[in-house]
């Protein structure tokens, strides 16, 4: 079974500063049949105006990541760590029992694209934590390369939930395929480009819902895909 919702059905915000789309019912958006995926519950498709950015703000029992594709986004946050990330980064921040954190866009000419990805925690308070690793196009070309896990497998980076994810860069006659066991699921989003997944066309925005599933990705044209196999 394959579930496909389009970039068009997302909810969107504009706060001039800050271009938003919601995958999954966010702040003002509010859609219950969209509420999440299993344990993913939030994909934010932003773009940050340039000098401009989040100011400090709290979190608390949510996996935060954050993956960028355009420009860079400095983070800074209670735990003392002070970073940029930028294209092929990935930014992991559990939030546990409570953290504040801004990010910035701090180049002047240009905006940066990024998605914001929350996964619920299986625990609840534990000690908040961060990390952030740097997957090379090289590592996602062709292939689905795990970025984060629940026991940081293959160097990916580690959460707080038994979910995996994956990043593929995909083009012309490159495919991958993935198989989820017969008790999980598996959501697909298309970051950029376009591909088939299952024989459906799937472009920039749109995503795709499945269950116990053989997954098959091919047919790409300059697509970056992020795949989660979830509980």
């Amino acid at each position: 079974m394959i579930q496909i919702r389009g970039a068009g059905e997302r909810g969107y915000a504009d706060h001039g500063w800050l271009k938003s789309f919601h995958s999954f019912s966010f702040a003002d958006y509010h859609d219950p049949a969209q509420m999440g995926y299993g344990a993913l519950r939030v994909i934010n498709e932003d773009r940050v105006a340039p000098g401009t950015g989040f100011g400090t703000h709290g979190h608390r029992d949510m996996e935060i990541i954050s993956y960028v594709l355009e420009g860079a986004l400095a983070h800074h946050d209670s735990m003392g760590n002070g970073s940029t990330i930028v294209p092929g980064d990935v930014q992991r921040m559990s939030a546990g029992r409570g953290v504040t954190h801004s990010e910035f866009n701090h180049d002047q000419t240009r905006e940066t694209h990024f998605l914001q990805i929350w996964i619920e925690p299986a625990v609840r308070g534990i000690a908040p934590s961060y990390e952030q690793k740097h997957y090379a196009a090289a590592e996602k070309r062709g292939r689905l390369r795990l970025i984060a896990s629940p026991d940081g497998a293959q160097g990916s980076v580690t959460i707080h939930q038994d979910a995996r994810v994956y990043a593929a860069l995909l083009d012309g006659a490159e495919h991958v395929q993935h198989r989820a066991a017969p008790d999980r699921r598996v959501y697909v989003h298309v970051a950029r480009g376009s591909v088939c997944v299952n024989g459906h066309l799937l472009r920039t925005g749109d995503a795709a819902k499945l269950g116990d599933a053989q997954i098959d990705m091919g047919e790409a044209a300059n697509a970056e895909v992020l795949l989660f196999d979830l509980a």
